[in-house]
């Protein structure tokens, strides 16, 4: 998937025209994108329209007209789009109830650091590559917020559109699987091609 580049970038004044059009068609986009797996975890799959959409809420709600900051924000959002042969997708673990945040995120704590997540394709199994920095095992400290990459195997992106997909958690105080719609499948068969 191509990285974005700043020229792509509305200005300010050029967004807010199309903003509201925009919004709409990427909630509708991030329905089939949006996978729950238990109590607490939603993955997002990123992909350039997702991400393009980020930049952009970052720039209006931080005001950001200079354009070279504008370009440091493009090329911190670029690493979540996914390379060749793999997926994306912020991990967010949404607590409702501000009294569970803290006793949950610390019942998860580890989740980013082993291989408790995984993504199945058929037989194989991909083992979800975390980005560092959301977590502190030592001082008993979890980010509400991840980014995963599934970087799958050819055979793998071969059976992705024909077999089971699933997103697998299997930690000590989670654990959870949910099978991907065909609608979601289709939508990432996009990415990996």
């Amino acid at each position: 998937m191509n990285s974005l580049v700043p020229s792509e970038i509305l200005n300010l004044v050029e967004y807010e025209k199309v903003r509201d059009a925009r919004r709409r068609q990427i909630v509708e986009l991030k329905k089939a994108r949006r996978v729950s797996v238990g109590r607490y975890l939603t993955f997002v799959f990123e992909n350039r329209a997702t991400v393009w959409f980020q930049i952009q809420e970052m720039v209006r709600a931080e005001r950001i007209v200079d354009e070279t900051k504008m370009a440091e924000e493009v090329g911190v959002y670029n690493a979540l789009l996914p390379h060749p042969g793999e997926l994306s997708a912020t991990l967010m673990i949404e607590i409702a109830d501000p009294a569970e945040i803290k006793p949950v995120l610390d019942k998860l704590l580890g989740i980013d650091t082993r291989d408790y997540v995984t993504m199945t394709v058929g037989p194989h199994v991909i083992v979800g590559d975390f980005e560092a920095g959301h977590s502190d095992e030592e001082r008993g400290k979890l980010s509400a917020v991840h980014f995963v990459r599934f970087t799958l195997p050819l055979e793998a992106r071969e059976r992705f559109g024909t077999s089971e997909v699933a997103l697998v958690v299997e930690h000590p105080n989670a654990r959870a699987r949910t099978v991907l719609s065909h609608e979601t499948k289709r939508s990432l068969l996009e990415d990996l091609a």
